[in-house]
């Protein structure tokens, strides 16, 4: 999958701009997307494990405890056994990837691109670092 080394607006580094998925990240998208949109919440995420599993979550707000939609779904991921990350996608309304979602998918895999797209899927930029 070639990705321009233009980033997205606000972006951190090590971000591309927008780059056509392949089918399998396509899907981490359609999840994320369904997630968010199930439960009305402002993020939804997946990931996609070692064995190609995929994990999907939405953030939490509540007066105890905040989670982010990306952080929701590597914490399932290891909760089911997951020891490494192939790839994460966040959808969410804001331009950039959350630090605390972003450090979640490190813990797993240095390398493993996380796509962040629009409520309406379209993706915004990729971050491979």
């Amino acid at each position: 999958m070639p990705e321009s080394p233009v980033p997205p607006a606000g972006a951190p580094a090590g971000s591309t701009a927008p780059a056509e998925l392949s089918a399998e990240d396509a899907k981490l998208v359609t999840l994320a997307r369904g997630a968010r949109s199930r439960v009305g919440a402002v993020e939804g995420a997946a990931v996609r494990d070692q064995d190609g599993r995929t994990y999907a979550g939405a953030s939490v707000a509540l007066p105890s405890l905040t989670v982010t939609a990306l952080q929701l779904a590597v914490a399932s991921a290891v909760a089911a056994g997951a020891s490494r990350l192939e790839a994460a996608a966040v959808v969410t309304e804001a331009s950039t990837l959350d630090g605390a979602g972003h450090a979640a998918v490190r813990d797993l895999a240095a390398d493993a691109p996380v796509h962040v797209a629009a409520p309406d899927g379209t993706v915004l930029g990729t971050v491979v670092a």
